[in-house]
């Protein structure tokens, strides 16, 4: 084998490696210096075909996120590689990735209908969270559920709601990126078998993460981005009202703006919606 295809190998694993487990290992962050081996094509060929074989079964599935949605409508949604919420929320309760496992109470995974106009996603669970097991359920997460109402959106009908991470950070810290990469895997699996219509990102820890960029939330909030061909819209999160009421005329706005692209692309929601407006 050549030194570039013992490069290629190696690549390969430490891509199928990050996707399987949420980050890289330390072992695996750089790359080692490669010699050319002596040995025949036909030896040579293999390790390259099975490598590659792991990346291609992960980059279909991945590949997958932006299918179109399927009919089904139940609590343990399957998507088409067989991975369902009930699996991926196993999987989360026994995660170790990363050093937040250590101090939780419990994991938050997420909640919400399994068939979603709208995901919304957040920072972290705080103390209340971490508590109960349930995501937005404190002080943030009650003005969340008024937010989502005054544009016809809700849990219990029409939105799954979950975190960058699914542990709490000590004393409600931003999630470090180590973090963030250890639970990138179980977020990237939820939305493959969700296959919501929208995306609404809660906050700069949300945003940028889903986004990988270092931009600020104002320079990327209020207007309609991309997150592998699903529709982002990124504003505060409610934590950040809370703290500061000014910020909550132009959190409006962009819920005004949701609402708006909702309702001209969903019949359903536009038809909700009016029907709520109307017994307001």
């Amino acid at each position: 084998m050549t030194a570039e295809e013992k490069a290629s190998v190696f690549n390969l694993i430490r891509a199928a490696s990050a996707w399987g487990s949420g980050y890289v290992s330390k072992e695996l962050e750089e790359s080692p210096v490669f010699e050319d081996d002596v040995m025949p094509p036909s030896v040579q060929e293999k390790p390259l075909e099975a490598a590659q074989s792991v990346v291609e079964q992960v980059q279909t599935y991945s590949s997958q996120s932006t299918a179109p949605l399927p009919e089904e409508k139940t609590d343990t949604k399957q998507g088409e590689s067989g991975v369902t919420l009930e699996s991926i929320t196993q999987k989360i309760s026994s995660c170790k990735n990363c050093i937040l496992c250590q101090k939780r109470t419990n994991t938050v995974p997420g909640e919400g209908v399994s068939h979603p106009y709208v995901m919304v996603i957040g920072e972290g669970p705080g103390e209340e969270e971490d508590r109960t097991g349930r995501p937005f359920v404190g002080k943030a997460g009650q003005l969340l559920d008024k937010m989502l109402a005054s544009i016809s959106l809700s849990r219990d009908s029409n939105c799954f709601i979950a975190n960058i991470v699914k542990c709490r950070p000590p004393l409600n810290r931003t999630p470090m990126k180590d973090e963030a990469d250890a639970c990138r895997g179980y977020l990237q699996a939820q939305i493959h078998v969700l296959k919501p219509r929208y995306i609404l990102a809660m906050g700069r820890t949300a945003v940028q993460s889903l986004l990988e960029t270092d931009k600020g939330i104002n320079s990327l909030r209020g207007k309609f981005l991309d997150y592998k061909g699903i529709p982002l819209l990124a504003t505060y999160h409610p934590s950040a009202l809370l703290r500061d009421e000014a910020l909550k005329r132009p959190a409006w706005e962009d819920l005004k703006t949701f609402r708006a692209r909702i309702s001209q692309e969903i019949p359903d929601y536009a038809t909700e919606f009016f029907k709520n407006q109307n017994k307001a």
